[in-house]
C-alpha cells in the first residue's frame, strides 16, 4: 500500500520551493530585477518598445507593410540597445540560472522516480527495464 498522498508530496514541494527561493541564484535574480526597475535608461527603452509594438500591431492590422517593417526594425534596434546594458545582461543571465536550477531539480525528481520504479519492480537500472519488462522478455523466449 502507498505510504504517501498527493498532499504529502505538495507539502514537500512547497518546502523545496522555499529552499530554492533561498539560493544564490534566486538572490542574484532578485537583485538584478531590482536594478532593472531602478534603471532610467532601461525604463525609457522599455516604454519606447511598448509604444512601437502597439504601433506595429495597428500598422499590420491596416496592411501598411512598409511602415510595419520599419517599426519592427526600430523595435529590433532598441532591443539591441537594451541587451547591451550590463544590468539587462545580468538579469537575463540570472533568469537562465534560475531556470537551470528548476530544470535540474525537475530532472533529479523525474530520474529518481524512474529509478525507484525500476528497483521496486525488480528491474535493471543499467538497461532501464522494469521487472515487468524483463519478465515479459524472458517469457517470449520459451
Amino acid at each position: 500500500m502507498a505510504k504517501y498522498t498527493k498532499d504529502d508530496i505538495i507539502k514537500r514541494a512547497e518546502e523545496l520551493a522555499r529552499m530554492i527561493a533561498d539560493t544564490e541564484e534566486v538572490e542574484f535574480f532578485k537583485r538584478a530585477e531590482a536594478q532593472i526597475h531602478g534603471n532610467e535608461k532601461v525604463k525609457t527603452l522599455m516604454t519606447s518598445i511598448k509604444g512601437l509594438q502597439k504601433q506595429a500591431v495597428n500598422l499590420q492590422h491596416f496592411g501598411k507593410e512598409e511602415a510595419h517593417k520599419k517599426t519592427e526594425a526600430k523595435i529590433a534596434s532598441i532591443e539591441e540597445q537594451l541587451d547591451s546594458i550590463p544590468v539587462v545582461q545580468e538579469f537575463k543571465q540570472s533568469q537562465l540560472d534560475v531556470n537551470n536550477l528548476l530544470q535540474t531539480v525537475a530532472s533529479a525528481i523525474s530520474n529518481k522516480v524512474t529509478d525507484e520504479v525500476i528497483l521496486s519492480t525488480g528491474g535493471n537500472l543499467l538497461s532501464g527495464e522494469t521487472g515487468a519488462q524483463i519478465k515479459n522478455t524472458n517469457c517470449s523466449h520459451h
